[in-house]
């Protein structure tokens, strides 16, 4: 995997918390909002930006998938979908304690394992 590649994995792997946390603020101004369901939705603008956000970090992945095996940019996105508890407590004051840090280290241990397994097989 080049320097490049991995660049671009990682950049994907942050892009998933945003997604998430837009669809959060989405759920929050939902509240807030009045009228019928319809008009709730296309007047919410934090969902049609998680909506947006979703649209190009969906191209932006296809482009990733042209580039480097499914096996092994699926592994970044597993390491990036563990910020997203970390997000919820600082942006949403969610609860969060020592387990989260805990399975979090062992996610990123998991990451670890399996990049050196995927380097290993690189070089047969």
């Amino acid at each position: 995997m080049t320097l490049k590649d991995a660049l671009l994995c990682a950049g994907f792997s942050l892009a998933l918390p945003v997604g998430q946390t837009l669809f959060k603020l989405a759920a929050v101004n939902n509240a807030r909002l009045s009228g019928p369901l319809v008009v709730k939705l296309v007047t919410n603008l934090p969902l049609l930006a998680a909506f947006a956000w979703y649209g190009l970090t969906a191209l932006f992945w296809f482009y990733i998938l042209t580039r480097v095996p499914l096996s092994t940019a699926y592994v970044f996105s597993i390491a990036g979908s563990g910020l997203v508890p970390l997000i919820a407590w600082l942006v949403f004051k969610e609860p969060l304690d020592w387990r989260f840090a805990v399975g979090y280290l062992l996610m990123l241990g998991g990451f670890a394992v399996i990049m050196q397994g995927q380097h290993a097989l690189a070089r047969g």
